[in-house]
């Protein structure tokens, strides 16, 4: 396994610039991607930057660490690897089809942290390539917080790995619960505070140059508009959260939440829910939480 650390991360521009110029790489097979882990070995929680990221995604300051901004961090690794040659595939078209998160303990602005990103599981889908990315945050050498993003390689031919099958299968009843406005601006904002500045999310202009007719709102920034819903207004010490994303939500727009509530094992609260248009007969994400 090789180990490549990252004390300084280059600036948003100089990410996107590097993942920019590996854009010439083809959609070619592989058997399994390298091994290779990325670390920021120490990243302290900002608890400006975590009252910007709340802000934006209309989490409560009750809430403290929100369960999905732990997923901020990684990004400056998460760009270093699609720019490298240990990455075979480019960051622009690669789809994240799906994404998991397990906190393990509460996080704490002022926490001192390790960041990793580890390579993954290929899986095979009917579009192309699947990969997986394993992220983790540790605190005095303990698993805290820990995540898995599911990225499609569209176009790759004779894909590798068993076949992708969705985790979320449960068919249950949903109800509409609340509605939210994502703004034409929200992927400007979002792309600030998380440095993720790709032209599809941030101008219809820009967003055209990509195939797109409208920007799109980020799947991570609707993933976390929908939990700061569905959260209580407390800071959580356990939660899981697993969601897949479905269709683009173009901005600007109306998108309504749905969910229904159970008992789930061990966590004492759970939540099958939804994020669909304005109507509710378009799925733009889907997911399940689970807490206490």
């Amino acid at each position: 396994m090789k180990t490549i650390e990252i004390n300084q991360p280059p600036s948003a521009a100089a990410s996107f610039l590097g993942v920019l110029l590996a854009s010439r790489k083809q959609a070619t097979a592989v058997d399994a991607l390298p091994e290779v882990t990325l670390v920021r070995p120490q990243v302290v929680l900002d608890v400006a930057q975590i009252a910007r990221y709340a802000q934006i995604c209309g989490f409560h300051a009750a809430q403290g660490v929100p369960l999905s901004y732990p997923q901020m961090l990684t990004f400056p690794l998460l760009m270093a690897f699609f720019a490298s040659g240990d990455c075979p595939w480019p960051a622009m078209g690669t789809v994240h089809l799906a994404n998991r998160i397990v906190q393990h303990q509460r996080l704490n602005a002022g926490d001192s942290l390790r960041v990793e990103v580890q390579t993954g599981r290929l899986l095979a889908h009917e579009k192309g390539q699947i990969f997986e990315l394993d992220l983790r945050i540790l605190r005095a050498e303990e698993l805290v917080w820990e995540a898995t993003q599911t990225l499609l390689r569209i176009g790759v031919k004779a894909p590798a790995g068993p076949a992708y099958a969705s985790s979320l299968t449960q068919d249950l009843p949903l109800s509409h619960q609340a509605d939210f406005l994502a703004p034409a601006n929200i992927g400007r904002r979002y792309g600030g505070v998380s440095d993720d500045m790709n032209p599809i999310h941030l101008s219809a202009l820009s967003a055209r140059l990509f195939g797109f007719r409208r920007a799109i709102a980020h799947g991570l920034w609707t993933q976390a508009r929908a939990l700061a819903a569905l959260l209580p207004r407390e800071a959580l010490t356990q939660a899981e959260l697993t969601v897949e994303f479905k269709t683009p939500l173009f901005l600007p727009a109306r998108a309504t939440l749905w969910n229904t509530r159970e008992i789930k094992g061990s966590l004492q609260r759970a939540a099958l829910f939804e994020v669909r248009n304005a109507k509710g007969d378009k799925l733009h994400l889907r997911g399940l939480l689970a807490y206490r």
